[in-house]
């Protein structure tokens, strides 16, 4: 049974998690061991519960306790749910929250690269896409699109960071994932290796003279593949793109010469995804 605690004092230790301390210092909360982040929303609390991480506390309006609420607390079991009206929450937190509600959650300790690919035939890797909006973006595509997990190296944001989990509607507990720690796996020497080792070619999604149009046949017939999107603006490294098997561009008209990499990801995941 949950643990119903009225806010009174705006400065108690234990809102700490919500009201003060940035997300990167709830990433390294338990340093060495994984961390904590901030699910918001029910259905991104519910896909979070769903995928097996651990619930530490809930933040919720009063009203929602007895209605879209009650199925949360319900999966949560024994942990403290702070409530409060939506005013004082939106006071406490500095920002209007998603559906009324926020979850603290335990992290998990990230797969390696081949843990995360393995039995794969379409992936997706990110490049130092470091939008939080972005990221969530581009994890829902991946999710509805075909790609079967996703590799981020370490300049990118964090998919748990709330706004990237909030921005996927949860699919970033859905989707397989590991961000590349660049003292195991430095990017893109290492990781390059792995992938070839593991049957995949590699297709960059880059605007470059030598390029093939993102229908062509052959990347239609490789078996494995994995869709290569680069950091906002400046795009991949021309070092990535030197390493990949295909250099890949988007056919566009009336003159515009790039998407953001949120729309060209749902661009190439609806036609790379696809396999004979």
């Amino acid at each position: 049974m949950a643990n119903i605690i009225k806010i009174k004092e705006f400065d108690a230790p234990e809102l700490d998690v919500y009201a003060r301390l940035p997300e990167v210092q709830l990433l390294r909360y338990y340093e060495p061991q994984p961390g904590l982040f901030i699910a918001e929303s029910p259905k991104v609390i519910e896909r979070a519960l769903d995928a097996g991480y651990e619930p530490v506390s809930l933040l919720m309006e009063e009203r929602h306790i007895e209605t879209e609420g009650s199925k949360v607390i319900q999966k949560c079991g024994d942990i403290p749910v702070y409530t409060a009206e939506f005013d004082v929450l939106t006071r406490l937190t500095g920002f209007k929250l998603t559906r009324g509600m926020l979850g603290v959650m335990r992290r998990k300790r990230l797969p390696d690269i081949r843990q995360t690919i393995a039995e794969k035939r379409r992936i997706a890797i990110l490049e130092n896409v470091v939008n939080p909006t972005n990221v969530g973006a581009i994890f829902r595509s991946a999710a509805a699109l075909g790609m079967e997990a996703v590799l981020l190296t370490a300049g990118c944001s964090d998919p748990l960071y709330r706004r990237a989990s909030r921005v996927s509607m949860g699919t970033v507990f859905q989707v397989p994932w590991t961000m590349m720690d660049a003292k195991s796996c430095i990017w893109p020497q290492d990781a390059m290796a792995i992938l070839k080792e593991e049957g995949f070619k590699t297709a960059a999604m880059a605007l470059k003279e030598d390029t093939v149009s993102i229908d062509a046949p052959e990347l239609f017939k490789e078996d494995k593949l994995a869709v290569i999107l680069g950091t906002e603006g400046d795009g991949l490294a021309d070092s990535t793109i030197a390493d990949c098997d295909y250099t890949v561009k988007i056919p566009m008209m009336h003159g515009v010469d790039s998407l953001n990499v949120a729309a060209a990801s749902a661009v190439a995941f609806w036609e790379l995804g696809k396999t004979e």
